[in-house]
């Protein structure tokens, strides 16, 4: 069985408290008590209550660590050490609509010289199917002990393709709208399951061949940006570039589909 780190243990141990509360409350979803962030935009109890555990459970092990988080917003640290960025419940509509996909997404991001920051350690844990997703920096991406690899396809006619779908109050309609109709005749299929997190770790297990989405929020796609490229993938903005948390938008895949992706996103976009 391959090894992680301590910090890697640390993380997981952290998602699995949260994860099993998250179980039990999906169990009885009818009864949560939920109250509006804003249109169509749900946060329960149990979202609240999975953050929560996560910062106790990680402060702990690095009390000097700060924190970027979904619902709690930014809790400062020592500015010289790594921050923690967390999204305790990615697929929040999922979970109170009772879908079964929704997963935990914790990342580390490292500070660097001349003010700029790098994600070296991601975590993406689906808590009801017990599928435990991580990736280190040069140590490559995994599912449990199973090294993942992106998609080996090349014809974007062969390719499943991830996205997500502007809806009430979030992202830009006619934007999505013009880079599905460039995408959606070019490829054999387009998902949307509403949690980015597991997109892009299925991108890295090589389940979906690509994926493309805007709007995203650091908590998003922190862990899964870095699982893609350990997996030998690709990920970018919209325009190429490699500011995908920046610009808030995302291209991923293996380099061929990423590049095919790319140019018909650019395309649209024109």
């Amino acid at each position: 069985m391959v090894s992680h780190s301590g910090l890697l243990t640390v993380m997981e141990r952290a998602a699995r408290k949260a994860g099993s509360k998250l179980r039990r409350d999906f169990g009885e979803v009818e009864h949560l008590q939920v109250s509006r962030k804003g249109p169509a935009d749900f946060v329960s109890k149990a979202d609240q209550q999975a953050e929560k555990t996560l910062v106790e459970e990680l402060q702990k092990a690095r009390p000097d660590w700060g924190f970027l988080l979904e619902e709690g917003g930014e809790i400062a640290g020592d500015p010289g050490k790594p921050r923690w960025i967390i999204d305790p419940l990615d697929g929040t509509s999922n979970f109170l609509h009772g879908i079964p996909h929704f997963a935990i997404s914790i990342a580390v991001e490292e500070p660097l010289y001349g003010g700029k920051r790098e994600v070296t350690t991601g975590l993406i844990y689906q808590p009801v199917t017990d599928e435990s997703y991580w990736a280190e920096k040069s140590r490559g991406a995994w599912r449990h002990d199973q090294r993942l690899r992106v998609s080996a396809r090349r014809d974007l006619g062969d390719c499943l393709i991830a996205t997500g779908i502007p809806f009430l109050g979030h992202g830009d309609f006619a934007q999505w709208t013009r880079i599905f109709g460039a995408v959606g005749p070019s490829v054999a299929g387009i998902r949307r399951f509403g949690a980015a997190s597991l997109d892009l770790a299925h991108v890295a297990s090589g389940r979906y061949d690509g994926f493309w989405e805007s709007g995203l929020q650091p908590w998003d796609v922190a862990a899964g940006l870095l699982m893609v490229r350990e997996a030998g993938g690709f990920v970018s903005d919209f325009r190429g570039g490699d500011q995908p948390i920046e610009r808030k938008e995302v291209i991923a895949g293996n380099d061929a589909i990423h590049s095919k992706l790319h140019k018909l996103v650019a395309g649209a976009l024109r």
